[in-house]
C-alpha cells in the first residue's frame, strides 16, 4: 500500500480523534503526513508542527517551514475544529458574537490556510490535492430526535459552516482545475466518542448500518482523495456515514 508514496501532506488538527487516524493511514500508505496542531511539538523533522489555524502568522510560518524542508507541499487536509467555549448551546441561546466568532474560527480560517497552500502549489506547479472535512449536517437537515434523553444538541453554526465548506470545495475545484489541483470533501456521519448511551442508541437505530462511525472509517477516504488513484476526481463530496444521508 504505497499509493501516497512520498507525498508531503499537512493534516490540521492531527492530534484529534479523526486527525490521528488520518495521519496513521497516510503514513501506512507511504505518505509523509505532517501533524499541524496547536498541541503538537514544533519539530518539522519529526513531521510535527505547532500550528494554530486561528493565527495568520502561524499558518504562513507552518506552510513555509514545510516547503523549506521538503521543497513542496502535495496535500492539505482541513481537519482542525476550533470553537468557542459556549459551542453546543441551543439556537435560542446563541449570541450573535458567538456565531460570528465560530464562523471566523472555522469557515474563515479554512479559507485562509487553503489560500496560503494553494499559492504555494501554484508557484511550485504542484499537482496537489486538498481534502476538506465537512459533515452530513452540511448536506442534510438535522434529525433532533437522536438527542432525546440527553443534554446534547447540534449547533446551528455547525450546519451553516459545514454547508459552506461543501460548496467552497466545489468553487475551488472549478477554479483550480486548470492548474491540475484537486479539491474534494469528506463528510463523516456521527463518530463514536463515548457519547451518552441514549444518544448512541438513538443514532444507531436510524443509521442503516446500525452503528456509529469510527475514526478508522473516515481515514481511508481521505487518503484515497489525496492519492493519484483519485486523479480524475475533483469537486466531489464523499459521504462516509453508514447510509445516514440516504434515508
Amino acid at each position: 500500500m504505497n499509493n501516497l508514496d512520498g507525498k508531503i501532506i499537512l493534516v490540521t488538527g492531527g492530534s484529534g480523534l479523526l486527525g490521528r487516524a488520518m495521519l496513521d493511514h497516510i503514513r501506512k500508505n507511504g505518505g509523509i503526513a505532517i501533524n499541524g496542531d496547536i498541541s503538537a511539538a514544533d519539530d518539522i523533522e519529526q513531521h510535527s508542527l505547532r500550528l494554530d489555524v486561528t493565527d495568520s502568522a502561524s499558518i504562513q510560518s507552518s506552510v513555509d517551514q514545510i516547503v523549506n524542508q521538503f521543497g513542496r507541499i502535495d496535500g492539505l487536509v482541513n481537519n482542525a475544529y476550533p470553537r468557542t467555549k459556549d459551542w453546543g448551546n441551543k439556537f435560542e441561546d446563541v449570541s450573535l458574537e458567538s456565531w460570528r466568532k465560530n464562523v471566523d474560527l472555522q469557515m474563515n480560517r479554512v479559507f485562509e490556510i487553503t489560500q496560503v497552500v494553494l499559492k504555494k502549489m501554484t508557484e511550485l506547479k504542484t499537482k496537489g490535492s486538498i481534502v476538506m472535512i465537512a459533515s452530513i449536517y452540511g448536506v442534510v437537515g438535522n434529525d433532533f430526535t437522536v438527542y432525546e434523553g440527553t443534554n446534547l444538541t447540534s449547533p446551528a453554526a455547525y450546519s451553516a459552516i459545514k454547508g459552506g465548506i461543501v460548496n467552497f470545495t466545489r468553487y475551488l475545484a472549478s477554479y483550480y482545475g486548470p492548474q491540475q489541483i484537486r479539491i474534494n470533501c469528506v463528510s463523516p456521519g456521527g463518530i463514536f466518542n463515548h457519547q451518552p448511551e441514549a444518544f448512541v442508541k438513538n443514532y444507531e437505530h436510524k443509521v442503516p448500518l446500525k452503528r456509529m462511525g469510527k475514526p478508522e472509517d473516515i481515514a481511508p477516504s481521505v487518503s484515497f482523495l489525496l492519492s493519484n488513484e483519485a486523479a480524475y476526481i475533483t469537486g466531489h463530496n464523499i459521504m462516509v456515514d453508514g447510509g445516514w444521508s440516504i434515508v
